[in-house]
This record gives C-alpha cells, structure tokens and sequence, in this order.
C-alpha cells in the first residue's frame, strides 16, 4: 500500500533538493565564489534553470530590499534579471549571498521558500545556513542605513 504525500513531504524533500543542488555547485565553482564564478554559475543550466543577468539598479526593489529577481516576462524561458542595489557594486564579495537567495526563486518558482533560499545559498557558498543568514541580515542593514539584529 502506497503512502500519500503531505505538503510537509513535498517540503521536505524541496528543501533536500535545494541542499543538494547548492552543494553540488559549492563542489564544482566554490570554494570562493566570486564574480567570474557567479558569471560561469550563471550560464550553467544544471545550476540555473533560466537564463538570467544582473544588473545593479535599484529601481525594482521595494524599500529596504536588497535583490530581486525580475522575470523578463510571463513565460520563464524568457529568463530573468537579478535587480541587486547598486550599494554593493563595490562589496562583490556579497553579490553571491544575494544571487543565491533569488535563484530559488528563479529555479523552483512560487514553490520556493525563504527556508528553501537559505538553505541553497549556504550550501552554494559552503558555510552554515546561520552564517549565511546573519550575511543576509547584514546586508539587508546596510540597504536601510543601521545595523539590523537578527537574533541567533
């Protein structure tokens, strides 16, 4: 008799899958991923699943956001622009935790979770999920313009 699925497995077995995707591209650019590695990450279909570009402009972020990724159009084969604020331009070492979190978003859709981002961009980037967190946190701070907790 076969078992029925719950949304908590589906879930589960998400945030499995991000896991191992993120590891796998850790194993194959890391250990430090910079701008030509994210660039080459980029291009990869077996990391991203749609053509997507970055671009520094702030004009598509909502306040206090510090990415986003835009679809292009309605059809996601059309591919994606990665909004980062243009604060960054000159922190790339950060740019890799931003892409990272939105490209949940462009590989697995509304499906995705901040959960699922998370983890994804910490195993990308080979460091504890917490680690990437307080990054994120850091980040997000330096958007609003003050330091910003978040706990941990």
């Amino acid at each position: 008799m076969s078992k029925k699925l719950t949304a908590d497995d589906a879930r589960q077995s998400l945030s499995a899958h991000v896991a191992s995707r993120g590891a796998e591209i850790f194993e194959k650019y890391g250990p430090r991923i910079g701008w030509n590695e994210l660039l080459r990450i980029l291009e990869d279909r077996a990391s991203v699943r749609y053509p997507c570009k970055i671009e520094f402009d702030s004009a598509p972020l909502q306040t206090g956001e510090c990415a986003y990724a835009k679809p292009n159009s309605g059809n996601p084969e059309d591919g994606f622009v990665i909004h980062i604020h243009p604060l960054f331009m000159m922190q790339m070492d950060r740019v890799a935790h931003l892409v990272f979190y939105q490209l949940v978003v462009v590989n697995y859709g509304e499906f995705a979770s901040s959960d699922d981002a998370e983890i994804f961009g910490a195993a990308a980037l080979g460091i504890p999920r917490e680690e990437y967190y307080q990054g994120l946190c850091e980040m997000a701070g330096l958007v609003e313009g003050e330091p910003v907790s978040c706990g941990g």
